[in-house]
């Protein structure tokens, strides 16, 4: 467990952090390897989880909407309970922003979870401050919004926090730190500010914590996962990838790894595409803690799947927080049917055509339409399933064919129009359509705003 009482700055000393976790839907089974690892090198360390993306949070609040008990993780027992008996025993913290929408909600879970277990009640603390409709006067908060917003119904907003408090709870002897919208680095560098007791101005050690952070938070991705390209970026054993371990020094010198026994690799090229992944500016990484300068890094093999990482360089933090915003946005309907044999792709263009053209007829043309030719044009094509000049449709000549129709609406009755047309092709449509399948969905749309440091009330405490 990290020592609360022991601060060093020998650089032979090592904390070790490991991931359990890279995104919501991510493998339940991948942290029980990584606790394997940190039981067994033994010394100080601790897990993360990083299961929050923006997308997840605004779907936290939906279901919270529905039933406030939610909100959190949903499977926020098939992650920890592998991991969580030789957690506690072993003394490794476990940190997650797992709360999502409700990390008190989280936390009464992992406790309920740890009964029935067996286990010790473990100390279980909650960092709060994000949510800025619950902390903030809502004009307060409009007056910062993009103006595409003005009259929408909020239903969320939420800053992402830092590193401090992750810190404080560990050094008062958290065993279990829950979160909700936190910068996905902070979750590692926390516990690196609760071991070495680094100043919260010591901007190179900060920066170095959080490009391990970085380094750790999407999980196998530094491991070979979304990397593999066969024939080109060979991975071995990807079925098994194994997740991250980084060895971080006092002095912020660290190391990546993964664990034992596992599949993928950790080498140069997969750290460096992980260190510039959804980095913008190399020379400017925004977070709540430090403003990271990873554009004169060097990143070293040392042996197989060990790489160290040095010459990150570190600013001081940012005076705003960035804040995603949630709002109401409709509803989508989307709707499917395969064709396939000859001359697919035109009976699938027709059938896209027919539909959009019934829209029009039951007055609905005002709906924005996407169609997608799935495996011929779904990805680069336009809203209306059209490839731009080189393409041809001898060059994208196939023979299976997946109609998609997608539309945004501002009322259920309007979405489940759009299905119905869909379906009716059936029998209303080309020769050979089938497989149709339809669904409509409430919507949340997102957007981003930054909001002044000091507006912002954050803390800490433990769940009685």
């Amino acid at each position: 467990m990290v020592n609360p009482h022991t601060t060093t700055s020998s650089s032979s000393d090592v904390l070790r952090i490991g991931c359990g976790a890279g995104f919501s839907g991510d493998r339940w089974d991948a942290a029980i390897p990584v606790v394997g690892t940190l039981v067994a090198q033994g010394g100080p360390s601790a897990l993360i989880f990083e299961t929050l993306a923006e997308r997840t949070l605004a779907l936290a609040q939906l279901q919270r909407r529905n039933d406030p008990a939610t909100g959190f993780e949903p499977m926020l027992e098939r992650f920890v309970a592998p991991i969580l008996g030789d957690c506690v025993r072993h003394g490794i913290p476990v940190i997650g922003n797992f709360g999502a929408a409700n990390p008190r909600g989280a936390a009464e879970c992992l406790q309920r979870l740890a009964s029935r277990l067996g286990l010790p009640a473990p100390r279980i603390a909650v960092v709060e401050g994000d949510d800025l409709l619950s902390g903030l006067d809502n004009a307060r908060l409009r007056g910062l919004l993009p103006t595409h917003l003005a009259g929408k119904a909020l239903v969320s907003a939420n800053a992402y926090l830092g590193a401090v408090e992750i810190a404080q709870a560990l050094k008062a002897g958290a065993q279990i730190v829950v979160t909700g919208r936190v910068a996905d680095p902070s979750l590692a560098l926390g516990p690196m500010l609760a071991h070495f007791g680094w100043a919260e101005d010591d901007w190179d050690r900060l920066a170095c914590g959080t490009i391990a952070g970085h380094l750790l938070e999407c999980g196998a991705q530094v491991c070979g996962g979304y990397f593999a390209d066969p024939g080109v970026k060979d991975v071995p054993q990807l079925e098994r990838v194994g997740f991250p371990i980084v060895e971080m020094r006092a002095d912020g010198r660290f190391t990546v790894t993964k664990a034992r026994g596992t599949g993928g690799c950790v080498d140069t090229r997969t750290v460096k595409e992980q260190l510039l992944y959804e980095i913008h500016d190399p020379a400017q990484y925004v977070t709540p803690d430090v403003i990271a300068d990873i554009s004169e890094v060097e990143v070293r093999r040392l042996r197989a799947d060990r790489v160290e990482v040095v010459g990150v360089r570190g600013h001081p933090l940012p005076q705003t927080l960035k804040a995603t915003v949630c709002f109401d946005a409709g509803w989508l309907a989307e709707g499917e049917i395969s064709y396939a044999g000859a001359n697919a792709a035109g009976r699938g263009r027709l059938a896209g055509g027919i539909v959009r053209d019934r829209l029009r007829q039951v007055g609905l043309r005002h709906l924005p339409v996407r169609i997608d030719l799935i495996g011929q044009s779904s990805v680069f094509a336009d809203d209306a399933g059209l490839w731009p000049a080189p393409f041809t449709d001898d060059v994208l000549a196939v023979h299976d064919i997946r109609l998609r129709v997608a539309a945004s609406t501002s009322s259920r009755t309007d979405a489940e129009a759009v299905t119905r047309e869909v379906m009716a092709l059936y029998t209303c449509g080309p020769a050979g359509g089938g497989g149709v399948r339809t669904q409509v969905t409430s919507r949340l749309s997102s957007d981003s705003c930054h909001v002044p440091r000091d507006w912002i009330r954050t803390g800490w405490s433990f769940v009685p």
